[in-house]
């Protein structure tokens, strides 16, 4: 009889467990993976892009030889387009998608299950003012990074920092402002770990950070159906929105000086290329010079620091309007739910990190970098 067991079963169970819950990971958020020998080489199994945790299949992992990934950790300098075109000449089927670009971190990491999210508590707790400060007492154990770009310079970064590294030492690694990673030679004691560190984070924010939520009874009135026409103008085609008048919509809404409260950035950097770094602010009823106003700070943004980049559209992606809520506008209705799910978390996240001294997200620049990034890009597509 043949012993049917693989490996990759185990790796698919695991991950759509992460994927299951939101608050480890939103829409196609997060990468995990699998090292295990084949015919002898050692293959590393990564979570293909396009491919969501919750509903990933074996087929949703790219198979990379391990030789050609730690050959390009060791380059001190990387192009997008050289890491994309080696990793897929390294796969050995072709058939499958495009590896995560987060796979020669993968590689790195000596452990054979490897499992990255962007936990909200974790981040919540990074984008605060105080946050490498009680990251760094709350997770003792772990190696913490500064904020760099994802992808091959992340990567780099920790190569760096982990050449003379004890790994048997080490819990998992936190990334400011951009989420963590676990890691074991068993599925189970990796995910065990996840949960472990983002209970530590969820308990801390219960403790300290506490929002009492106070509701308006009754939302104020707006013109959803003009300012809707007026985005598909700026936008050049049919929208879809999804309005959110729950509680935490309305009392996010609320808050006192909304522009400058609801415009401090993003919760982790993938959200960007879905919602922009800041959403409209509608203050009052003037429409037209709300959306105006936004299109000039995007396009000031864009000329600040672009290179030889061409401009997204500079329409927004959501509005906060004042006492009535919040209103994503997408393509289709899917992807203004999307929108309106991510927003739900960079809200309760905004709220918590004010609790703890403020809530800070990573730089314009950061995330101009971020957005404009072809692989990231490229996910969209």
């Amino acid at each position: 009889m043949t012993n049917l067991w693989n490996d990759i079963n185990l790796r698919v169970f695991t991950s759509n467990l992460l994927g299951q819950s939101s608050e480890l990971v939103l829409h196609g958020g997060g990468n995990t993976s699998l090292k295990s020998l084949i015919d002898g080489e050692e293959i590393l199994f990564v979570k293909g892009s396009g491919w969501d945790l919750v509903s990933i299949k074996k087929e949703g992992f790219a198979p990379v030889k391990m030789k050609t990934l730690l050959e390009m950790a060791e380059q001190k300098e990387l192009s997008d387009s050289d890491m994309v075109s080696r990793q897929k000449a390294a796969m050995i089927d072709k058939s499958a998608p495009n590896p995560s670009v987060e796979a020669i971190l993968h590689a790195i990491i000596p452990f054979k299950f490897v499992d990255h999210t962007h936990a909200d508590a974790i981040v919540t707790i990074s984008n605060s003012k105080d946050g490498s400060k009680l990251i760094k007492q709350l997770y003792p154990d772990f190696l913490i990074v500064p904020y760099v770009m994802p992808g091959f310079i992340l990567a780099r970064t920790i190569y760096e920092l982990t050449k003379e590294f004890d790994w048997s030492t080490c819990k998992g690694i936190i990334l400011h402002n951009h989420g963590i990673f676990t890691f074991d030679n068993d599925a189970k004691k990796s995910y065990d770990k996840m949960i472990e560190a983002v209970n530590t984070a969820e308990i801390f924010l219960e403790k300290n950070a506490k929002i009492d939520i106070e509701p308006l009874h009754v939302a104020t009135k707006t013109d959803i159906q003009r300012l809707k026409k007026l985005i598909e103008k700026e936008k050049g085609h049919k929208v879809s929105i999804y309005i959110n008048q729950t509680p935490l919509a309305l009392f996010y809404a609320s808050q006192q000086n909304l522009s400058s409260f609801a415009t401090r950035g993003i919760l982790t950097p993938e959200h960007i290329i879905r919602t922009k770094r800041v959403p409209l602010v509608i203050e009052d009823e003037n429409l037209e010079s709300a959306i105006e106003n936004f299109k000039e700070n995007y396009i000031n943004y864009f000329d600040e620091f672009s290179k030889n980049e061409i401009s997204l559209n500079p329409a927004p992606n959501y509005a906060v309007i004042k006492n009535f809520g919040i209103v994503t506008f997408g393509k289709d209705e899917k992807e203004a739910n999307i929108l309106n799910d991510i927003v739900e978390h960079t809200m309760l996240a905004v709220l918590r990190a004010d609790k703890l001294g403020g809530y800070r997200g990573i730089s314009l620049k950061d995330c101009f970098d971020m957005e404009y990034w072809e692989l990231e890009q490229a996910k969209l597509k």
